[in-house]
């Protein structure tokens, strides 16, 4: 369905366990979505663009069906679902596809970033 920009679609559990190490340090922004959420679809050129626009920040793409064990163990029940993950730990959660506010929370855990203790 065309680019995809910087968002990295995660298909194995080794997989996420790899990607979600390498950039602890960094905001990490996952979308849990499937391939039948309508919603999922809508949204996804958004994510895309905001990968491109959003380079220090790592975009995930889970699809819920396809690894069901890690979406349980992240209490994701409603697609698309999108957790803000930072040094393993989630900061954050936007459920549904609500462009202002997932935008709103990469801002915040990407502003103020540089003021950490």
């Amino acid at each position: 369905m065309g680019e995809e920009g910087q968002v990295i679609s995660c298909h194995t559990v080794d997989a996420w366990n790899q990607l979600i190490q390498k950039d602890k340090n960094k905001l990490i922004v996952v979308d849990f979505a499937a391939s039948w959420c309508g919603p999922c679809r809508a949204i996804a050129p958004f994510v895309a663009e905001l990968a491109k626009k959003m380079p220090h920040v790592t975009f995930i793409k889970v699809d819920v069906d396809e690894l069901k064990e890690i979406a349980a163990d992240w209490g994701v029940e409603a697609m698309p679902t999108f957790l803000f993950l930072k040094d393993g730990k989630t900061v954050g959660k936007v459920v549904g596809a609500k462009k202002d506010e997932l935008q709103q929370t990469i801002i915040k855990h990407t502003g103020n970033s540089s003021t950490s203790a």
